[in-house]
């Protein structure tokens, strides 16, 4: 009886072991993403979806491209970087940061000018002409100094023939996201900013906006890349492959981004 008793025990106590075994969550794997500051609506659907259905959580953080590019170069810990601008990966390819002819285009941006909901600025009417009304006092861009969208909203001002006449009106946001905060705020009267950021659901009912016309402004062809560092790589691919993918292309054209080859 003790021989079959001390059997019974110890099956049950290794059936508990394996159950529990069973019962503990997989590691999951982790994706740290830089992403141009236009993605700031878009990325977060894109990372829900993703994450749902693998074991891999992404953190991103956003900003100017022309700022992250900066840090790349000087070892900032990320695994994939998300340009508003094609160059910056080329570059980062070029000097050793990344694969070579690692980086894909995920997507075209488009620029809009943005007012208040309350303003009196007729922007579907008039479009960026409307910006040279008296009583614009401020127009809000990106920094055309590292921010793709500053220096595409500083060509659209050219080729409206406003530069010069605007110049004293204009302010410069860190990021097409902080310019377009501005003109939210009230610290600005109009912005000139992304699409993709004012077809946010958050935003649309806020504010009323006007296509600038595509050939005012130079492609904003947005290219990524799977940085040489990254601490992860199957994991950073495999969000790459996502945001490429019909799941990804669909979100980011929700969201008013062009789709490569369109």
């Amino acid at each position: 009886m003790t021989r079959v008793f001390f059997t019974a025990v110890l099956a049950a106590a290794t059936a508990a072991a394996c159950g529990g075994a069973q019962q503990t969550p997989a590691a999951r794997a982790a994706v740290r993403v830089a992403a141009a500051s236009d993605l700031n609506a878009a990325m977060a659907d894109a990372i829900a979806r993703f994450s749902a259905t693998r074991p891999i959580d992404v953190g991103v953080s956003y900003g100017s491209s022309g700022v992250f590019y900066a840090q790349l170069l000087n070892g900032a810990p990320f695994d994939v970087f998300l340009s508003a601008d094609a160059e910056y990966p080329r570059q980062l390819a070029a000097r050793g940061l990344a694969p070579p002819g690692s980086d894909f285009v995920y997507a075209i941006g488009r620029l809009v000018v943005w007012v208040a909901r309350g303003s009196s600025i007729d922007v579907a009417r008039d479009g960026l002409q409307a910006l040279a009304a008296p009583s614009v006092a401020h127009v809000a861009i990106a920094n055309p100094e590292h921010a793709p969208y500053g220096r595409a909203a500083v060509a659209a001002l050219r080729w409206a023939r406003l530069d010069e006449q605007l110049k004293p009106k204009l302010v410069f946001g860190e990021s097409v996201a902080q310019a377009l905060q501005f003109a939210e705020a009230g610290a600005a009267d109009a912005a000139i900013v992304a699409r993709a950021l004012v077809s946010a659901p958050a935003l649309k009912d806020r504010g009323r906006w006007a296509d600038v016309p595509p050939e005012a402004y130079p492609r904003i062809e947005q290219r990524g890349v799977v940085l040489a560092k990254a601490a992860d790589p199957q994991a950073a691919r495999a969000f790459r492959d996502f945001i490429v993918s019909g799941d990804g292309r669909a979100i980011l054209e929700q969201y008013g981004f062009i789709l490569p080859g369109r």
